[in-house]
């Protein structure tokens, strides 16, 4: 505790938590401002608008199914970067762009800011006309004559509400602590809880019921930080170079192969494929097929569900993590895995590690994703409290949280105090060097 309080004794560090809670604050207070022409009375009647919905808003930090200005939340800055982020790895010109270095990475960000603009226009219309019009009790008595001019107003409300929401989490990443997109994401998820146990405060098993969501949430935790943090540790050694007298190189250092590289974004993108058949057998009255796809705990739903998430899996981290590209780098560097021949021979070992690696990784995000639907089926729980036990809203909150402890942590690190995860007794005093001075 002592050096956790280290952090609001420097000036500087202080601050800058103070003002990422500020922002973070300011970022909640849009979800209390309606947007014009909706009733204000119906703020909170669509807080479950359906299962698709239901995941974008846990992806996205925001609340689709309230008639809010900062409904859409982050999620065209993230769509954005996801795609972005995908074409570097796919178009030789993206590519080219993002090896220029600090001014690459400065085009491609503005890019991303210019192209979250017509996505989050997209994505307003559909919400306007899925959520928004079919529930005309959300809309003020004098708005429902005029769709269209109320779609205009709609539209634009939540387009820039969610440039604003992109605009703060942008000061949270240059003038606060962590990633701003990450902790805006975070705390959507975590905002929700409040409003969930609210709802099963009436249950006469409360207490029963809270002690098990509690226990099945430390489990999870727990499972996510030890695969989060779990890695294959590459060696790599670096060749000796002697010039003069003087000779360079001969470290070795480690490749870090993350068991979970590709985080969240498989069962992301299983998720959303997965409900499209349930949505369009819907539309259609096929209700058999409909109950096959979305019944959680189904052996069609999770044999579909666990190869989708393994595809994508296999998909995302060969997309982003090339091994041939990696081998040719060590090469032009001087550097070699002991034991193994630079160039082809490097290029398939990385191939054969990152298989396994994905394999289980895959294997890790299959459980996180379906075992929350076994352990509370016979629960009764509100919509958002099974988000949040799901496994993007776990991946999420843990990924972020441990990423805001080693920014914080590495804050201390600078300034030569002990990390708050460390302990180190009773602390160390600095020896002068032998036969210098005192001072």
């Amino acid at each position: 505790m002592n050096n956790f309080l280290q952090l609001f004794r420097i000036p500087e560090t202080k601050n800058r938590i103070l003002l990422t809670l500020g922002l973070l604050m300011i970022e909640r207070l849009g979800f209390q401002i309606p947007i014009p022409g909706m009733d204000p009375t119906f703020l909170n009647s669509q807080r479950d608008s359906g299962a698709l919905f239901g995941l974008m808003s846990a992806f996205s930090g925001g609340q689709l199914g309230q008639a809010t200005i900062f409904s859409l939340g982050i999620m065209p800055y993230i769509s954005a970067s996801i795609i972005f982020s995908m074409l570097t790895k796919i178009s030789p010109a993206m590519e080219a762009v993002a090896k220029e270095g600090a001014a690459g990475q400065k085009k491609i960000n503005q890019w991303t800011r210019l192209a979250s603009v017509p996505i989050a226009m997209i994505q307003a219309i559909v919400i306007y006309a899925t959520v928004f019009l079919p529930h005309q009790e959300m809309i003020s008595p004098d708005m429902q004559q005029s769709p269209l001019l109320l779609g205009v107003v709609v539209v634009l409300s939540i387009v820039a509400g969610s440039l604003v929401v992109m605009w703060l989490g942008e000061l949270i990443t240059e003038f606060g602590v962590g990633n701003g997109a990450s902790l805006i994401i975070m705390a959507g998820i975590i905002s929700r809880i409040p409003h969930a146990l609210y709802t099963i405060y009436e249950d006469p098993e409360f207490w029963e019921t809270l002690l098990f969501l509690a226990a099945i949430w430390s489990v999870t935790v727990l499972g996510v930080v030890f695969i989060h943090k779990g890695a294959r540790r590459v060696p790599v050694q670096y060749a000796r170079l002697q010039r003069g007298s003087k000779v360079y190189g001969g470290q070795r250092h480690f490749l870090p192969l993350k068991i979970n590289m590709a985080g969240v974004m498989p069962i992301v993108f299983a998720s959303v494929i997965f409900i499209i058949p349930a949505i369009v057998f819907n539309w259609l009255g096929w209700a058999d097929l409909k109950t096959i796809f979305s019944t959680p705990t189904g052996f069609v739903h999770v044999s579909m569900y666990v190869a989708l998430v393994f595809f994508f899996c296999f998909f995302w981290n060969r997309l982003m993590f090339q091994p041939h590209e990696i081998a040719d780098n060590l090469r032009e560097h001087g550097s070699f895995i002991p034991g193994i021949r630079p160039g082809a021979r490097t290029a398939e070992f990385l191939d054969h590690t990152l298989t396994r690696i994905t394999l289980a990784g895959a294997a890790f995000l299959s459980v996180i994703a379906i075992a929350p639907a076994f352990v509370t089926q016979n629960q009764s729980m509100p919509q958002d409290m099974r988000y949040f036990l799901g496994g993007t809203s776990v991946l999420i909150v843990v990924g972020v949280a441990l990423e805001l402890v080693d920014r914080l942590n590495a804050q201390l690190v600078m300034r030569n105090y002990d990390g708050f995860m460390k302990s180190t007794g009773t602390g160390w005093t600095q020896k002068p060097p032998q036969g210098g001075m005192q001072g």
